[in-house]
């Protein structure tokens, strides 16, 4: 498991490893946080660091009382498929995906 930094000047959650950044870009606003587009290198992917990102925008929520938005289409399906960890916070899924 690698460790997510929360980028807050950059607006973002990120992974550093070998030299590569994945992160998950978001909006805070108004009680909301809006997941707006996860991005996972090429060469990282397969090791549930997409995953680990959402989890970590999830804690953030949880922490300070946030509703997450998933306007990104990963983070979106990957709470979709964990409703363990979907249903730690509020979430307000979009209407029009």
């Amino acid at each position: 498991m690698q460790t997510v930094v929360d980028n807050e000047a950059e607006e973002r959650f990120e992974v550093e490893l070998d030299g590569r950044l994945a992160q998950l870009v978001y909006d805070l606003g108004d009680g909301d946080l809006a997941l707006i587009h996860t991005e996972v290198p090429s060469a990282l992917e397969g090791h549930g660091i997409g995953g680990q990102l959402v989890t970590a925008a999830v804690d953030r929520a949880v922490q300070d009382g946030l509703t997450i938005i998933p306007q990104c289409p990963f983070a979106r399906g990957w709470l979709q498929r964990h409703p363990d960890i979907a249903g730690r916070a509020a979430i307000r899924w979009p209407a029009n995906p």
